[in-house]
């Protein structure tokens, strides 16, 4: 199917060291190529040197050379296909993916071929990091505490996951406690230019790019490698050598000038482009930032800015590689060789900035400017990452919050209650005070931030004149830091500020995302009783990147996103609303009032600090024994086998039922006789709707398959944790309690049985139909798919029996997913709903597929009842029809591999 590339001509190379690297020389096919915006170039290359007429078109590759900021979406959109250079998962997104190719390992060996063919092709990097919980804070020892608990209940996938490190080829995995996904690939993980082998013995290079199962992946375009998150369907895919479809994006030019005042850090700055952008209003689009300001800029501090990506509503948020670039890579003990061919590569492609240049400025959609100077210190809350507050309207700010209405911005607190207080007793015998505003949690977490040495050593710096000065923490407070890394541990030891930090209650709780994702652990008991007995709203600050409400634990209504250094501030005045120009923190010895200012410190004493301190031979010493892991870790006993041992007790880990009943052969094409639809849906049902997520809900079907189990509610975990057991997330398909099904009366997750006119959950209905022998649709409206991208949503569906959608339109990537699981997506015809053709979903439904011939986009029949429509089959390209053919993207692997 796939041909020679057309493009080959263009193929150049230069030697060093007596190694010939080669390279595509994309400014030779097009002069349009040097007005083309950095981060295109790099969806260029990828689309020239992967052309085979099948996967990658040659009208892809001109649709990116033409590419122009008359390019509006929605409007002109243009679809073209992307291969990444890699992929990177953490542990709840990564565990579904090596269940999907362990059990294709054992597929293929049912079908009488060689298992251990199956790997991944395109690179893969998994870092466990999601899973470890602020269960011990302010206490001796309280990162063994954690992390033994993380082991405990975690046991299962981890040895999993272990046996998925030896097993397979091609896919690292980074042992838990050793920092968090986006920081690791930062520091360690990232090649900014990947070097392959070619059959010639010469080197082929290329741009590093990314595509992971985490929104936060965007971080790493503050490297300059292009990258965003996805679904764990297009992840997998990738995995296995397959492009991903893509809408041409708009790219806005954000330039910064100037430079950022002494005391602003990279964290105010990214609260104030997050704002700026937002209400600019840039989903879908990419952002690539220009201008002489950029040069200012750490690496780390534009990582912080790229990272905050998803908060600002852009795919991208790209830093083009600079000089700068290629000292982070020196710094963070990438080689010198390596550098200096990344270099000459970087050269010889116009891809190396320089920000000083003004005719390296490319064209973009739409420009835009901050100058640095302006940015102030800022915080962002009280529920959304985008509603920056300047520290010093924090007061007004808050007290405005209180007594608005519900909403973003708003708590609706009545003016009788403003001022409720209540008292509690700690173990020390005191009585303590709270009120609206007062801090209980306060957490320094999250790559966001933890990836920047200036602000970490800011706030070191911070609390080392904090407790000079005599300054504390109320004992309640629960305090933690969590760092991204081991580098950052090392960083602020040698800097000497890390008993300055446990003195304030800083003490390291763990490696990993933590309270920034909802892992926050408990608060005391009688701190929960105070807030809920006087209805307070508490605050939480974290140097986090989200802050919706409830997110970070269910007794912070109000929650700030601060860098670091303001954490530790906040703490020790322990609550939101204080004024710190006029308002001091404490007394010193000398009962003299201690202000902000008096231990703020500046940006040239931190950078002092950091010069002195943040050195490669730390991430050598900390990177090269990565893949080592804890002693727990390496106690893990796991088989040595390329067939993982599947266990029929397992809650958490089984082998699916995707490939039950596959041949070597492509099956026949039949048409769907004497279908039912399983639910009957209205417009907008996103993702959210529709694969499983968050707690396992007590009167579930999941649920009583567990207790089923022997196992009791509080063992039952979440749905994310168990994601590689098929049987708990078929169960969770659908069942969002905001789910409207037009086949019942009441919201929730509940359908018809229609031959039997009984009510039941939405997977009990699917099991019944199965049992008949029925095969299922949807029919549904709108935007069918609409939201983040999740591999269950179609995972889940082809589980409960679904071979076809028939809606109004698709999200574009969720099209792809059930395409990617064998469902079939047909879309009425325009002008036409199940509405305007009296459908209530109770009809019986034959869907009459041709058995050869199926081409994109053709005219399928539908009859229900006897009513008769033509749909449009939502294969939009040959390689759809092949991935269908085979039974889904996966299937059609295995068979490649067979053959």
């Amino acid at each position: 199917m796939s041909g020679a590339n057309p493009f080959a001509q263009f193929e150049k190379s230069f030697t060093k060291d007596g190694t010939v690297y080669k390279y595509f020389d994309l400014a030779s096919i097009d002069n349009k190529y040097d007005q083309l915006p950095y981060s295109i170039r790099v969806l260029l290359e990828s689309a020239v040197r992967n052309c085979d007429n099948f996967h990658i078109l040659e009208k892809d590759v001109q649709s990116i050379l033409s590419w122009t900021p008359a390019l509006k979406q929605g409007s002109n959109d243009v679809e073209v296909s992307f291969k990444p250079a890699r992929v990177i998962l953490q542990d709840f997104t990564g565990v579904p993916a090596v269940v999907d190719f362990a059990a294709m390992r054992d597929a293929v060996l049912d079908l009488g071929g060689n298992p251990e063919k199956i790997n991944p092709i395109c690179p893969a990097d998994l870092v466990i990091d999601h899973s470890v919980q602020v269960d011990f804070a302010r206490v001796p020892d309280a990162l063994a505490k954690n992390q033994n608990l993380e082991f405990e209940r975690n046991k299962e996938r981890f040895t999993f996951l272990k046996w998925g490190a030896r097993a397979f080829n091609n896919m690292l995995i980074v042992p838990p406690g050793s920092g968090i996904v986006h920081q690791v690939n930062l520091e360690y993980l990232a090649r900014v230019v990947f070097e392959a082998e070619s059959s010639d013995g010469s080197k082929i290079l290329y741009p590093d790019s990314v595509v992971g199962t985490d929104s936060h992946t965007t971080m790493i375009n503050g490297l300059g490698v292009l990258g965003w998150g996805v679904g764990g369907i297009e992840a997998e895919a990738v995995m296995l050598g397959q492009s991903i479809s893509m809408l041409l994006p708009e790219v806005i030019g954000y330039k910064l000038t100037g430079k950022l005042s002494p005391l602003a850090t990279s964290t105010d700055l990214v609260l104030t482009i997050t704002k700026h952008l937002r209400q600019l209003g840039v989903v879908g689009k990419f952002v690539e930032f220009y201008g002489p300001g950029v040069a200012e800029l750490s690496i780390a501090d534009r990582a912080t800015i790229s990272n905050m990506c998803p908060e600002y509503g852009a795919t991208v948020g790209y830093f083009p590689i600079d000089e700068n670039t290629l000292g982070y890579m020196k710094q963070t003990n990438r080689s010198e060789k390596k550098i200096d061919i990344i270099r000459e590569y970087l050269k010889a492609t116009q891809q190396l900035r320089n920000y000083a240049n003004e005719a390296q400025d490319p064209i973009f959609t739409q420009s835009i400017t901050l100058d640095l100077s302006t940015v102030v210190t800022s915080v962002s809350g009280p529920k959304r990452p985008h509603d920056r507050v300047s520290v010093s309207n924090m007061p007004e700010d808050f007290k405005s919050c209180l007594s608005s209405p519900v909403g973003f911005k708003g708590f609706a607190i009545a003016p009788e209650a403003l001022a409720a207080s209540g008292e509690f007793q700690w173990d020390d015998g005191k009585t303590y005070k709270l009120q609206h505003g007062s801090v209980v949690i306060a957490a320094i977490t999250s790559c966001t931030n933890t990836s920047n040495p200036s602000v970490m050593l800011g706030a070191g710096l911070l609390a080392k004149k904090a407790v000079e000065k005599g300054l504390s923490i109320l004992p309640y407070i629960k305090t933690s830091l969590s760092p991204g890394s081991g580098v950052v541990t090392y960083y602020l030891k040698e800097s000497g500020v890390i008993p300055y930090l446990e003195k304030l209650g800083f003490d390291i709780v763990g490696y990993g995302c933590m309270t920034c994702i909802g892992n926050s652990g408990p608060l005391e008991e009688n701190v929960v009783n105070t807030i809920e007995k006087n209805g307070l709203v508490c605050a939480g600050v974290l140097s986090g990147n989200r802050n919706f409400e409830g997110r970070i634990h269910p007794n912070t209504r109000a929650n700030y996103l601060a860098s670091p250094l303001l954490v530790i501030a906040y703490a020790i005045a322990g609550r939101v609303d204080i004024d710190f120009e006029t308002e001091p923190l404490g007394v010193d010895s000398n009962g003299k009032n201690v202000f902000l200012r008096d231990i703020w410190p500046t940006r040239t004493e931190i950078q002092e600090v950091e010069n002195k301190h943040v050195i490669p031979a730390m991430f050598q010493e900390v990177y090269s024994k990565i893949e080592l892991g804890s002693e727990d870790w390496q106690t893990l006993k796991v088989s040595d086998g390329k067939l993982y041992p599947w266990s029929a007790d397992s809650t958490y880990i089984k082998r699916p039922p995707f490939f039950e009943g596959m041949t070597r052969e492509l099956p026949k094409l039949q048409s769907i006789q004497k279908a039912r639809c399983l639910l009957f849906l209205g417009d907008s049902v996103t993702t959210d709707h529709i694969s499983p997520a968050g707690s396992i809900a007590r009167n579930s079907p999941a649920a009583r398959f567990l207790a089923s189990r022997n196992l009791t509610p509080r063992d039952f975990n979440s749905y994310g944790s168990r994601r590689g057991n098929d049987a708990i997330m078929a169960r969770g398909t659908f069942a969002n309690i905001r789910l409207v099904n037009k086949l019942v009366t009441k919201t929730g997750p509940r359908t018809l049985h229609i031959p039997s006119q009984e009510e039941l959950d939405i997977f009990d209905a699917a099991e019944r139909y199965r049992e008949e022998g029925t095969p299922l649709v949807l029919v549904v409206g709108k935007d069918y798919g609409s939201g983040s991208s999740r591999d269950w949503a179609a995972k889940g569906p082809f589980l409960l029996g679904v071979k076809a959608v028939i809606a109004e339109s698709y999200e574009r990537i969720h099209r792809s997913n059930l395409v990617g699981m064998g469902i079939i997506p047909l879309q009425f015809l325009p002008g036409q709903s199940a509405e305007t053709l009296n459908l209530n979903g109770r009809e019986v439904y034959n869907i009459a597929l041709p058995e050869t011939g199926l081409k994109p986009g053709q005219k399928i029949q539908v009859e229900a009842d006897g009513t008769v429509f033509e749909t449009i089959l939502r294969f939009d390209t040959e390689v759809d029809i092949t991935y269908y053919q085979n039974g889904g993207i996966l299937n059609y692997m295995i068979r490649k591999m067979l053959s």
